[in-house]
């Protein structure tokens, strides 16, 4: 099993990196938080991987730290939640904002989620509230404002939206005066949902 990558970034994108060890591409799924914070391409970066085996295939999910990949295990441990939910679950919230609505038992900010409904988000919070405590976030650096757009836009349109839809939703976002691609996408999000105050 792979359980880190270090290693040049040849090619990243919201959502999926890849990342050469002595000469070999490792195609890796990581979350928004992790993307927003990976060095430029050509430059060396580190991953902590989880590895996912099934019967048809071979996936590993990268992570930029300990919280995030541990928080990734634990909601694969809820029924109903695989690999891919969970990955959206940790592009949707930060680890510090997920820890927070299962402590506080928040199915507003669990529901802004695509594809998590209220019985799923249930769930979560029954299942996890006991084994996660609250945790502060560290903001991460912004890339420049058009860029953000973009890999926000890009996010967005992997999680299931129609291109037309996440470019009004980002357009609320910007208004709320977010540059970083991981809140743009977490404001558009919260607009889809109807939750923006």
């Amino acid at each position: 099993m792979i359980a880190s990558l270090n290693g040049r970034l040849e090619r990243s994108s919201p959502g999926q990196v890849v990342v050469e060890v002595g000469g070999v591409g490792y195609r890796v799924d990581v979350p928004l938080s992790t993307y927003s914070v990976l060095p430029g391409v050509g430059r060396e970066c580190r991953l902590r991987v989880v590895t996912v085996v099934r019967e048809d295939e071979i996936r590993l999910f990268g992570f930029a730290t300990g919280e995030e990949e541990e928080l990734f295990g634990l909601l694969q441990g809820v029924t109903g939640v695989g690999p891919k939910l969970a990955l959206k679950v940790l592009s949707g919230l930060s680890a510090g904002n997920l820890r927070a609505a299962l402590a506080k038992g928040d199915l507003g900010v669990l529901t802004s989620v695509p594809g998590v409904g209220k019985r799923l988000a249930e769930r979560l919070v029954v299942e996890l509230r006991d084994k996660v405590g609250p945790a502060f976030e560290v903001p991460a650096p912004t890339p420049a404002a058009g860029q953000a757009e973009a890999d926000a836009l890009e996010a967005l349109t992997a999680l299931g939206y129609p291109p037309k839809v996440a470019r009004r939703a980002l357009e609320g976002a910007r208004k709320a005066g977010v540059e970083a691609v991981e809140d743009l996408v977490r404001e558009a999000l919260r607009g889809l949902a109807g939750k923006r105050p």
